[in-house]
């Protein structure tokens, strides 16, 4: 199993008592990205993540460890030491100003300049942060922002978002391609790495759905409805498997015969594949569009 691991420097620590954890439930990732396992363990396997910033509820409690739920309502155990409290037990970037990085990797510095020192923290794309103020003169370009720990920092204008209205279908598909290459990781969930249903979850997400975490969920949705392949649109999700009850990868049809997702095949990353190619062809075992 491929793990990410974080460089030194960027990883934020912190010990909970079970007094606190019961004090406040509600946990924010405090890592670059988090990973969620199966069991209270690093040796079981990875089911998703959760990246900076991240508000967790817990749910049940393990020696260093606890069972959570992430907002797109998937549950897995975390660590502890890669989450804190927030400021006052309230949730992280829920009331202040935030922005939403927009750039696949964002370096946050101790002061507007890159070269001075090496960055506080490095945070995915879509970590939401929360704006502290503008900078003016000779810090224009760069927002102060208020990190997990409390910590402020700085990052440039340009790597993050400050309207983050919904996409229409052609812009999620147009930021798609703006990964393509990133490699896959099972159980990813972020511009560090995706798995094939973090990928397809991540683009319907950007057009203000909120869509289930696994490929077999994502198929059975109420929110979607059943498409004949012959009736594709640009959009639409696509399902391969062995059978309808055996969903084991997706993607979603971009037009013209081509589909994008995150796989394993070939090569090991987000890329275009037509469905008219073997294996996908035979796979395909189901077709979706979402209402």
């Amino acid at each position: 199993m491929t793990r990410i691991s974080v460089l030194s420097g960027i990883l934020f620590l912190s010990t909970y008592s079970l007094a606190q954890l019961s004090a406040s439930p509600e946990l924010a990732v405090s890592v670059p990205v988090a990973n969620m396992y199966s069991r209270a363990s690093e040796d079981s396997d990875v089911v998703s993540q959760a990246i900076y910033g991240s508000d967790v509820k817990v749910l049940e409690e393990a020696s260093g460890w606890a069972k959570v739920r992430t907002p797109d309502d998937y549950t897995g155990w975390m660590r502890l030491d890669v989450t804190l409290r927030g400021a006052n037990g309230a949730p992280y970037a829920t009331s202040a100003r935030t922005v939403q990085v927009n750039s696949l990797l964002a370096n946050l510095y101790r002061e507007t300049d890159v070269t001075a020192h090496r960055p506080v923290l490095s945070v995915p794309f879509e970590t939401r942060l929360e704006v502290e103020k503008e900078g003016a003169g000779d810090d224009a370009g760069w927002l102060e922002v208020r990190l997990v720990d409390g910590q402020k920092a700085w990052i440039q204008d340009g790597d993050v978002n400050t309207n983050t209205r919904p996409l229409t279908i052609e812009e999620s598909i147009a930021l798609g391609k703006r990964f393509l290459g990133v490699t896959y990781l099972w159980g990813g969930r972020s511009s560090l790495g995706y798995d094939c249903s973090g990928f397809t979850q991540m683009l319907v997400r950007s057009r203000g759905i909120n869509m289930p975490r696994e490929a077999d969920l994502q198929a059975a949705w109420s929110s979607v409805i059943a498409v004949d392949r012959k009736h594709l649109r640009v959009g639409d999700l696509l399902f391969f498997g062995s059978a309808r009850d055996h969903i084991t990868h997706t993607g979603m049809f971009i037009g013209h015969g081509e589909f994008i997702h995150d796989t394993t095949h070939g090569h090991p990353g987000v890329q275009i594949s037509r469905l008219r190619d073997q294996p996908w062809t035979r796979l395909l075992v189901a077709s979706r569009r979402v209402k």
